[in-house]
C-alpha cells in the first residue's frame, strides 16, 4: 500500500530540501515538496508548512489534517479560505521551547547584569566598572501568554532569584508564577513589570498588542522582549516609548515585515536589540517525527493532539 503523502510549501526548516525519500519513508509518509515536484492536488491528503499563501489550502481538495512547522498558527489563520472542517495542529516541541526560553534567559542576564555597558568598555580599552542597577530579588519578569512556551520561559527563569509572573485569558497555577487573568487584571500585571516578555498568539485580540496604551501601563525604565510574532507590535509606538525614555529598551526577535527591511529604523536604534527569527528555530528530526506521529494518528483513526480551537486561535 502506498504511504500516504504530506504536501510541503511555504517557509521550511534550513535543511529540509535536503531530506531524501527514504528518510520520510522512514516516518511513515511521503513528502511531495510544492515548488520543487510535480502532484496532483486531490491525491494531497496531508499538508504541513508554514505562511502558506492564502488561498492556497484550499486548492488542496481531500485534507485529512494540516500540520504546522511552527510554533503559531497565525500564518493559516490568515487565509479567509482555511478549509475550517480539516483539523489544524500546533507544532508543540519540547526542543524548541527551551530554546525560546534560552534566548530569553540570555537576553534578559546580559541586560540585567549590563552586559552592553561592558562590551562599550572594552571598546574603548576602558576599565570601567559598576553595581547591578537592581538586585534580581527586587526585579519583576512578567510574561504576557503563559502556554507552553511562557511557562517554559519563566521556568527556567526560576533560580535566578527573580519576581516571576505570567498574565493569560484564564487563571494559571505554576509553583513560583505569580498568575494574572483577564482583561481586568492586565494592568495590574503590566504596572509591576520591569521585563514584559510577549509569548502570546497571534490572534485578532491580541495584533497591535505591544502598542502606545500597552507601554504607558509599564513602569518607567521598563524593558520589552518580543519573541512571540511581528504582528503583535506597533513599531512606531515602541521607537517612541524609548526616544521618551518611558522605556529602557527592547529586544525583538520577530518584526512587521520580515526579513526586516535595511531601511528600518530598527537596526540603528541604540536601545533595540534585534535578532532574525532566531530565537528558536524548527528541528528537522523533531518535525519529522511529529508528522509522522500525525499522519499514523490520522490513518489509525486516533485522537489528534494540539488541535487549534479557530475560534480562540491557539
Amino acid at each position: 500500500m502506498a504511504q500516504p503523502k504530506v504536501l510541503f510549501k511555504g517557509m521550511l526548516p534550513p535543511g529540509w530540501a535536503a531530506i531524501d525519500q527514504a528518510r520520510f519513508a522512514a516516518h511513515g509518509f511521503e513528502a511531495v515538496i510544492a515548488d520543487r515536484d510535480e502532484y496532483q492536488p486531490e491525491a494531497i491528503h496531508y499538508f504541513s508548512g508554514f505562511r502558506p499563501a492564502p488561498g492556497f489550502m484550499k486548492t488542496l481538495p481531500n485534507l485529512k489534517a494540516i500540520f504546522s512547522l511552527g510554533a503559531g498558527v497565525d500564518g493559516f489563520l490568515r487565509d479567509p479560505d482555511l478549509p475550517r472542517q480539516v483539523p489544524l495542529v500546533r507544532f508543540v516541541d519540547p526542543t524548541l521551547m527551551h530554546e525560546m526560553a534560552q534566548y530569553v534567559v540570555m537576553q534578559v542576564l546580559m541586560i540585567h547584569r549590563g552586559q552592553r555597558f561592558f562590551d562599550a568598555a572594552q571598546r574603548d580599552s576602558a576599565w570601567r566598572q559598576r553595581m547591578l542597577l537592581r538586585a534580581s530579588r527586587d526585579t519583576s519578569i512578567g510574561m504576557l501568554g503563559l502556554g507552553d512556551i511562557g511557562s517554559t520561559i519563566a521556568a527556567s527563569l526560576l533560580p535566578f532569584d527573580f519576581q516571576l509572573s505570567g498574565w493569560s485569558r484564564s487563571r494559571k497555577h505554576i509553583a513560583g508564577i505569580k498568575s494574572f487573568a483577564g482583561e481586568e487584571e492586565l494592568p495590574q500585571f503590566l504596572a509591576q513589570c520591569d521585563y514584559c516578555i510577549c509569548v502570546l498568539p497571534l490572534t485578532d485580540d491580541t495584533r497591535g498588542i505591544l502598542s502606545a496604551k500597552l507601554f504607558a501601563q509599564l513602569p518607567e525604565g521598563a524593558w520589552v522582549i518580543n519573541v512571540a510574532r511581528g504582528g503583535h507590535m506597533v513599531e512606531a509606538d515602541l521607537i517612541a516609548a524609548l526616544d521618551s525614555g518611558h522605556l529602557a529598551g527592547a529586544v525583538l526577535d520577530v518584526f512587521q515585515a520580515e526579513p526586516l527591511p535595511p531601511e528600518s529604523p530598527i537596526w540603528l536604534h541604540p536601545k533595540i536589540t534585534a535578532t532574525p527569527h532566531i530565537a528558536a528555530l524548527t528541528d528537522v528530526k523533531a518535525a519529522l517525527a511529529f508528522i509522522g506521529d500525525c499522519v499514523a494518528r490520522c490513518e489509525s483513526g486516533k485522537k489528534l493532539e494540539n488541535v487549534v480551537d479557530l475560534n480562540r486561535g491557539y
